[in-house]
C-alpha cells in the first residue's frame, strides 16, 4: 500500500482526456430492477435534469453501459457512482465522462443512476441508495458472461457523496438490502473513491449529504452505521483513494481516516493526495486517472500495455 502526492499537468493529458470523451459511446441503458423497485412509494415525483446532466427526482434507477473495444477489453468492470450531496446526481460530469475514459482503457463501465434519499419516494430513505448500489453489483455479476466480464473483477467507483455510497456498498455487503435468493456476492472486488464523503460523524461529515441521507436529527446508531470508517473489516475490498488537500467541501480527513482504518485492517490501499484542486478537482486535473490506471495494472484488474 502506498500514499503519495501526485501532480498532473500538460496539454498531452488534456488531449487524452478529450479524446476519451469523444470516442467511447454508450451501448445500452439497463433497468436496474426487472420488477417493482423495492422500498418505493407511489409518487408523482418526476425525474428532471437530463438537459443539464444534473439529475433530480430519480424513481426508475438504471445502469448505462459503456463497452470497451474488443481488442482493448480487460475483463474488468466498474460501476460508476456520481456525486451530488445525495441531493442531485452529477450524472454527466462525473458519471458519463469517467465511464468513457474507463471504456477507452479496456474497462466495461456502468454508470449508476440511483435513487436519491427522499421520504416522498421511499419507505426508508436511508437504505434506498444502498439498495440500488447492491442491485447494480448483483446485476453486473450475474450477467458477467453475457457482457464478457470477469466476475472476479467487478469494482465500484464513487465521487463525493457517490463515494460515500460506493464505500457503503464496500463495507455493508454482508447484509443484503435487496432480494438475493441466489446468494450472489454483493462484495465489490475493489473500490475507487474520489474526494469521498466517508463519515457521518459531526467532526468530518459533509452536512448536506448527512442531512439528505439520515435527516436533520439522526440517531447515534444511524450515524455510526453509515460512518464507513467504522465499518472497515479485514474483508473490505482493496481500495484506491484520491483527494485534494485543500478540499473545502469534503475535508481530506475523510480519505485519510479511511486509509488509516484500511491500513490497520491490512486491506491493500493506495492513496493519492493532490496539494491543491479543491472539491471536484477532476475538472481541473485532466490526467487524474493515470495513477488510477497504474494501480489497476499493478493489481491485474487491467492488462499492462
Amino acid at each position: 500500500m502506498r500514499c503519495c502526492l501526485w501532480r498532473v499537468s500538460g496539454a498531452s493529458a488534456l488531449a487524452v482526456f478529450l479524446l476519451h470523451s469523444l470516442t467511447a459511446q454508450s451501448q445500452e441503458i439497463i433497468p436496474l430492477y426487472s420488477a417493482a423497485v423495492p422500498n418505493s412509494k407511489t409518487t408523482d415525483v418526476q425525474e428532471s435534469g437530463a438537459e443539464s446532466g444534473v439529475l433530480r427526482g430519480i424513481t426508475k434507477p438504471t445502469l448505462e453501459y459503456f463497452k470497451p473495444a474488443p481488442d482493448k477489453a480487460s475483463g474488468a468492470a466498474v460501476i460508476v457512482i456520481a456525486g451530488g450531496g445525495y441531493g442531485v446526481v452529477v450524472y454527466n460530469g462525473e458519471g458519463i465522462s469517467t465511464a468513457k475514459a474507463l471504456a477507452e482503457r479496456g474497462v466495461a463501465a456502468f454508470v449508476l443512476k440511483y435513487r436519491l434519499p427522499s421520504d416522498a419516494i421511499m419507505a426508508d430513505k436511508k437504505i434506498g441508495p444502498l439498495q440500488d448500489a447492491q442491485q447494480a453489483i448483483k446485476l453486473v455479476r450475474e450477467n458477467a458472461v453475457k457482457w464478457g466480464i470477469d466476475a472476479s473483477k467487478i469494482g465500484i467507483m464513487g465521487f463525493s457523496a457517490g463515494g460515500h455510497l460506493a464505500s457503503t456498498a464496500a463495507t455493508h455487503f454482508e447484509k443484503a438490502y435487496i432480494e438475493n435468493t441466489s446468494n450472489t456476492s454483493l462484495r465489490p472486488d475493489f473500490q475507487v473513491l474520489v474526494y469521498p464523503v466517508i463519515s457521518m460523524r459531526d467532526s468530518l461529515s459533509h452536512g448536506g449529504s448527512r442531512d439528505n441521507l439520515l435527516g436533520k436529527y439522526p440517531s447515534l446508531q444511524d450515524v455510526e452505521l453509515f460512518s464507513n470508517e467504522l465499518q472497515v473489516r479485514a474483508n473490505t475490498p482493496p481500495t484506491y483513494l484520491t483527494h485534494a488537500a485543500d478540499d473545502k467541501l469534503v475535508d481530506v480527513d475523510n480519505s485519510i481516516l479511511y486509509f488509516e482504518q484500511l491500513r490497520h485492517q491490512k486491506v491493500p490501499v493506495e492513496m493519492h493526495i493532490y496539494p491543491s484542486g479543491d472539491h471536484g478537482f477532476i475538472f481541473r486535473h485532466p490526467g487524474w486517472m493515470e495513477p488510477l490506471f497504474a494501480w489497476m495494472k499493478v493489481n491485474t484488474w487491467i492488462n499492462s500495455e
